[in-house]
């Protein structure tokens, strides 16, 4: 009984949020499909899905679209963690259109703003002329916008330190060693940030206290 409890509770919580769940049956496809090609031949694929300046030049809304669909790592199952934990919660909280609203602002204002700064140092010889075609392609982009999004799902004071965390974690790097994708993820989490409207009328802040309290009976 507890096992089909418990199984009842995973197919609701799935059912709760539909599209991350679509997403990472889409990834896991492309993952898989990766793994039957050869190194050479997946770097050259990938490529032509990437959100490069090459690529963005001539098919921008494909490369777009299509760069959401793979995981250059090829290692699938930590997605299905941070999706669960983070691309889930949000659109239970949301609703599906709403945190695809996220979703898609974060990966492709981050895309392109990061891009348009690597054109700039390109031109200003700050980056070499070859990292028009870099690689860039994933989910993280939207997946770091989400994370950010999350910190209106939290009552203060407990925000206030979950923003401190997600500033940290997309900041540091940036300043340590700055790459374009760095910056995208920083940009990426400030445009989910940015989008406090969408989260207003979603119910009441979780309260960590209020949790806690109840789990103590």
């Amino acid at each position: 009984m507890r096992i089909d409890r418990g199984l009842g509770g995973v197919r609701a919580y799935i059912r709760s949020a539909p599209g991350t769940y679509v997403w990472l049956a889409v990834l896991f496809l492309t993952t898989v499909a990766l793994h039957q090609m050869s190194p050479e031949f997946e770097h050259h694929f990938l490529r032509q899905r990437s959100t490069n300046i090459h690529e963005l030049s001539h098919n921008p809304v494909r490369v777009l679209v299509a760069s959401a669909m793979w995981i250059d790592s090829g290692n699938w199952f930590p997605y299905v963690v941070l999706y669960t934990v983070f691309h889930a919660s949000a659109e239970h909280w949301l609703g599906t259109a709403r945190w695809l609203a996220v979703c898609a602002l974060a990966h492709i204002l981050a895309s392109l703003i990061s891009e348009l700064a690597l054109l700039v140092a390109i031109r200003n010889g700050v980056a070499p002329h070859t990292a028009v075609n870099t690689l860039d392609i994933g989910v993280s982009y939207a997946l770091a916008g989400v994370i950010a999004v999350l910190t209106y799902r939290i009552a203060r004071p407990w925000r206030y330190a979950y923003l401190t965390a997600v500033l940290l974690v997309f900041g540091l790097p940036l300043a340590e060693g700055p790459t374009f994708t760095d910056l995208g993820h920083l940009l990426a989490a400030l445009i989910g940030l940015a989008c406090y409207p969408l989260t207003r009328g979603r119910g009441k802040a979780w309260n960590p206290k209020e949790t806690l309290a109840a789990l103590r009976g």
